[in-house]
């Protein structure tokens, strides 16, 4: 069976045009709006302006408490069903398509892809915590396992069908070329953080280590068990009080975790051709 390279996979199907994308961001959007607007006047009534602030301020050090992280992380998750709708009043190509060019989601790659990076992240953290020191306070909850175990992989899920779906496969539909595309997107990734320069500089790489995933694999499942490795690892940690969010980190921890990315590209690279992940045709939904 033949299948169709995912980064310029919407120039297959029949309706597409050239501008149909932009159609499809602009309703996304409009609807995103509409339940931000939504969620901030919810926000402000639960916590006052200071939950309103640490939720929109801008930053990352407002984000070191379960309600702060879970009302951001369903902002976020609201570009599946906003994107989900927007294909359904566009309908130039199937929702399905924006998962892979396999023909839908594929669960069974996802959590196969999941424990290697989710094991080394949090040896990664723990090492890198025991070097520094903890810098929280502990806050485990219940609330808190709800946001880490849920809230965050729907968060993490919906980063990667903005940017490695969404936005990665419009640029290789417009471009023709899978890497300008992969660099693009990776570039555009980094600076829609909040982070300073050398921050921005270790999403960069987390980018193109995603989009390279993307590319080799057909579809987001792999390159979505990376970021929720990731973005579970830390706030795990930040559960736990062993780690801070910080829209400013240090120089040195940024090699360090740059270095760690990519050990862990490598490693899952060769798993991946090992494990024929980048050749058997998976079982989608």
């Amino acid at each position: 069976m033949s299948i169709s390279d995912y980064i310029t996979f919407p120039t297959t199907f029949e309706n597409y045009t050239w501008y149909k994308p932009l159609i499809v961001i602009i309703v996304t959007m409009f609807i995103m709006l509409l339940f931000g607007i939504v969620m901030m006047i919810i926000t402000y009534l639960v916590g006052g302006i200071e939950l309103a602030k640490a939720v929109f301020g801008g930053t990352y050090e407002g984000l070191n408490s379960a309600l702060p992280i879970l009302i951001s992380d369903l902002i976020l998750a609201a570009f599946i069903p906003s994107l989900y709708i927007a294909s359904k009043i566009i309908n130039y190509r199937p929702f399905s398509s924006y998962s892979s060019s396999w023909g839908g989601w594929n669960f069974k790659l996802y959590f196969k892809a999941l424990i290697i990076p989710l094991i080394l992240y949090i040896i990664y953290e723990g090492i890198s915590c025991t070097i520094s020191g903890a810098k929280g306070t502990s806050q485990v909850s219940i609330l808190f396992l709800i946001v880490i175990c849920i809230a965050v992989p729907l968060q993490s899920i919906a980063e990667e069908y903005m940017f490695r779906g969404f936005l990665l496969q419009t640029l290789g539909s417009w471009f023709k070329i899978p890497v300008l595309a992969i660099v693009i997107q990776a570039i555009i990734f980094a600076l829609a953080h909040g982070y300073n320069t050398f921050g921005l500089l270790e999403v960069l790489v987390m980018g193109l280590i995603c989009g390279f995933f993307v590319w080799k694999t057909n579809g987001i499942e792999v390159c979505s068990a990376i970021h929720t490795a990731n973005n579970f690892t830390v706030g795990l940690f930040v559960m736990l009080g062993l780690h801070v969010s910080t829209s400013s980190p240090q120089l040195e921890s940024v090699v360090g975790t740059i270095i760690f990315e990519i050990v862990l590209f490598a490693i899952m690279y060769l798993v991946g051709k090992k494990t024929n992940w980048f050749g058997e045709i998976p079982e989608t939904v």
